[in-house]
Parts: C-alpha cells; sequence; structure tokens
C-alpha cells in the first residue's frame, strides 16, 4: 500500500498542480529517504530544475524534469503532496522541495521506507518492472503469453513486479475474487476461459479502483495529493469472517508467501 490505483491517483493529481514550477531549495530531514544520489548531489541536481509533467510507472511517482528524473516510491505510509506557502510542516515529513511560488513538494513517511531517485532516465530504476496492466497495448494475448511462462501460485505471480508492474496485495485479492479463482491455483492449470476472467477482472478492478481515488483503509495510511481518503469498497480483503457480497460464505484468511490473501471458499474453489 499504496499501489498501482493509488499511486496514478496521486500522480495525476501532482500533475495538475506541479508543471511549470521551478525548485528553488532542498531540505531533507531522513537522509535514508534517499535512494540514489547522495544528500549534496541530490540538492545540487534539483535546485534550478522545472517541473515539465508527473506520471506513473507501476507503484512509482515520475516527475520529468527539464534535466532528469524524479522518482518517489510511496512503500507502505509516503504521502507526496503540494502544500501551500506558509503551511507548517509536519513531524513525519522527510523531504521538502521549496517551488518558486512559495508553495512546497513535501514527502510524508511516518514509516518511513518510502525512497526518492534522482536520475536521468526512469529505466534506471524501472527497467526490471513488468508491463503496465492496463497499458492500451497490452492485449489479452499478451498476457496469455506471459502466463504461458509462469507455474507458480496465482496470489505470489500478481504481486511479483516483474511479472505485471504495480499490483499489490490488496488488488490481488480483489482481482482473484472478481475472477472467481483460488489464490493457491496454479498458473499452469488456467484454461484459456480462466485467463480470460483473470485479464479481465485486472482491468475491471483497477479502473474502478483508479475511479474511486484508491482504497484508504481504516489506518488511514493512503490520501491523495489533495488529502483526501481513496473511496473504493474492498469486497474481499481484510474482510476475513466477514458474509461473501455474494454468495454470504464467510471469508477467509490464509498467508501465501509471507502475505495475507483473503477469499471466499465457495466462489473461488
Amino acid at each position: 500500500m499504496p499501489e498501482l490505483p493509488e499511486v496514478e491517483t496521486v500522480a495525476r493529481g501532482l500533475h495538475e498542480r506541479l508543471p511549470g514550477s521551478t525548485i528553488t531549495g532542498v531540505s531533507v530531514y531522513w537522509p535514508r529517504t534517499l535512494a540514489r544520489p547522495a544528500l549534496d548531489e541530490f540538492t545540487a541536481g534539483l535546485v534550478g530544475r522545472r517541473v515539465e509533467s508527473v506520471g506513473r510507472r507501476g507503484k512509482y511517482v515520475i516527475i520529468k524534469l527539464d534535466h532528469g528524473y524524479l522518482l518517489v516510491h510511496l512503500k507502505m505510509s509516503g504521502r507526496l503532496f503540494v502544500a501551500p506557502a506558509g503551511e507548517a510542516p509536519g513531524p513525519h515529513d522527510r523531504a521538502v522541495l521549496d517551488l518558486d511560488d512559495g508553495r512546497q513538494l513535501r514527502f510524508r513517511d511516518a514509516r518511513k521506507f518510502g525512497r526518492i531517485y534522482l536520475v536521468d532516465q526512469p529505466e534506471e530504476i524501472t527497467a526490471p518492472l513488468g508491463p503496465e496492466p492496463l497499458a492500451a497495448d497490452f492485449s489479452l494475448d499478451d498476457f496469455g503469453r506471459l502466463l504461458g511462462r509462469r507455474s507458480g501460485r496465482l496470489k505470489s505471480m500478481l504481486l511479483n513486479q516483474e511479472f505485471l508492474a504495480g499490483v499489490g496485495n490488496i488488488y490481488a485479492d480483489e482481482i482473484l475474487y472478481v475472477a472467481r479463482l483460488n489464490p493457491l491455483r496454479r498458473a499452469d492449470t488456467l484454461t484459456a476461459c480462466d485467463r480470460a476472467r483473470l485479464y479481465e477482472a485486472i482491468h475491471t478492478v483497477l479502473q474502478r479502483a483508479i475511479a474511486a481515488c484508491g482504497t484508504t483503509l481504516p489506518d488511514r495510511n493512503y490520501l491523495d495529493a489533495e488529502g483526501r481518503a481513496g473511496e473504493y469498497r474492498v469486497e474481499v480483503y481484510g474482510r476475513d469472517g466477514e458474509p461473501c457480497l455474494a454468495c454470504g460464505t464467510p471469508i477467509e484468511r490464509l498467508v501465501i508467501g509471507g502475505r495475507s490473501t483473503h477469499f471466499c471458499p465457495k466462489c473461488q474453489q
């Protein structure tokens, strides 16, 4: 958390606010937030740079500058937002970029897992990522070819960022529920119909979540660029013991690869 829908929502919000702004100052309060380069080079590489656009690749927010790119991985609790001029800093602000109009781009991260990269090209960081599941040129045939090389459990496969970029624990559970596929099912047992259902479920769930501006769980770790909670309502994730919304059977929880997994034992036999 956050996953593809949340990061897409943040990137869209920042794209409405940042392009055209010039970075005039850099403050880093938790040096380990910087994955690369070191602090002095990071500061020197950002001051005077103008923001051209903001986008996303996988779970990375990508800020295109007039020279180079700033990549931010929010990890578990990171927030990236524009603070108005004069707003008091927060206790969990890890890095702050001053903008030429008095505003600040702030990275707030209570758990300190988030990371920031300043690179010449995004591919220096994103090259290992798999395809974007919502890309216009990612077809069912492409998905089938990816699956043709896999034999592991479906839940673990969906979490593998080298398989598909951006899907995490929440949406893997939601996708498999919508596809009516058991998370323990092995990829090499899927029929052509199963593959098509899984492909469609990936699109359906991710698009619905983006339209709802993501998912905010009770811990409220995720808020969008304006500080608003996401409105997507999960159907299985975190609902163990509660009735399935389709059949009423209690949702079950198990652990796969160290990750909590939620499913309906009747709908997802």
